[in-house]
């Protein structure tokens, strides 16, 4: 059980009901304890203990594994300056890190910032470009780096919950909620330079810097990475359609089998 609060409500449940037998047992002249009497004090524990939600759960689990990208350039005068804000995820804990090659592309420094607040330079070891990926070796990592877990998604389906995790406009780590839309959707860029194919289509909210952070089951798992967002208007704002390069592409670009 991975979930240390999850784990404390079950034994408060557990010293709940054996308070209530030890108090029956030792008043002198107490009434036998019966099964209502322990139900009762199980259902009286579970109400006034509010166990974490699925989407918390899932958050929990993923969010040591999420990190912030952002990559620099040099401007007109020489000076290097903040190009684009992005999200990563480590999928090897040795530092190596997935997330969209747009948010990387160009740059002349990227650096990443990983959960206990470590920033790191990190370069790029592998491009996909046809699934918008690109691969990243961290130079520095924290001592107890851990590296997210992938799920096939054979069996994901639409109406599935899932959660998105990143830094939407710089702000996180951040987590929206939502469900699987569809399956092998296509995508292509607002200037038409790119197609995108097989892609998973979800609801949960995703704005510029989710790009490249993982799209997470509620058992905490990773089946995509967050690469795109529908909007026919000129914003590049949410309005209910993102897209994720599922993680079978997506750990191909590493050249691994994800499971």
């Amino acid at each position: 059980m991975r979930d240390p609060r999850v784990l404390w409500g079950f034994i408060g449940v557990l010293l709940a009901a054996l308070l209530v037998a030890g108090t029956a047992a030792v008043r002198p002249g107490g009434r036998q304890l019966k099964q209502e009497d322990i139900d009762a004090a199980v259902l009286k524990t579970l109400e006034t203990n509010v166990l974490p939600s699925a989407s918390t759960k899932a958050y929990e689990a993923i969010i040591p594994s999420v990190v912030r990208v952002v990559s620099y350039a040099k401007n007109k005068e020489g000076k290097e300056e903040e190009q684009g804000v992005g999200t990563g995820v480590v999928i090897v804990d040795k530092g190596v890190i997935l997330t969209n090659l747009h948010v990387v592309n160009g740059a002349e420094t990227i650096k990443v910032t990983f959960f206990d607040g470590l920033e790191s330079t990190a370069s790029v070891t592998g491009t996909q470009p046809e699934n918008d990926l690109a691969v990243l070796q961290a130079h520095k990592i924290p001592d107890d780096m851990i590296a997210a877990t992938m799920r096939s998604t054979s069996d994901l389906l639409p109406g599935d919950q899932v959660i998105a995790v990143g830094f939407p406009f710089g702000i996180g780590p951040s987590v929206s909620s939502g469900i699987v839309s569809g399956m092998n959707r296509t995508f292509r860029s607002p200037e038409g330079k790119q197609q995108l194919t097989n892609l998973i289509q979800f609801d949960a909210a995703a704005n510029p810097g989710n790009s490249g952070g993982p799209l997470v089951t509620m058992d905490g798992q990773v089946v995509g990475i967050v690469t795109a967002i529908l909007n026919p208007s000129q914003a590049r704002t949410f309005i209910g359609i993102g897209f994720a390069v599922p993680i079978e592409n997506a750990a191909s670009a590493v050249g691994l089998h994800p499971f």
